[in-house]
């Protein structure tokens, strides 16, 4: 897979928790290299959060501790 060059090369995925329209999750880019593209599904045009992979993982390893 080719990186992407910017936000508009990003790969999105919803989660399945998510449902059929969207429901209230985030989505999570990938492509960017060292970078973490985060958004509101609801609002895919709205603002896009870029997190280091390491901030990713402690997120990602806190809502599994604490879900």
């Amino acid at each position: 897979m080719t990186p992407a060059k910017s936000l508009s090369d990003v790969v999105w995925g919803t989660s399945s928790y998510s449902g059929n329209n969207g429901g209230n999750c985030v989505e999570v880019g990938s492509g960017l290299p060292d970078v973490v593209p985060v958004r509101d599904s609801k609002r895919r045009e709205g603002p896009v959060l870029l997190l280091s992979a390491s901030a990713w993982s402690e997120f990602v390893g806190f809502a599994v501790r604490e879900g």
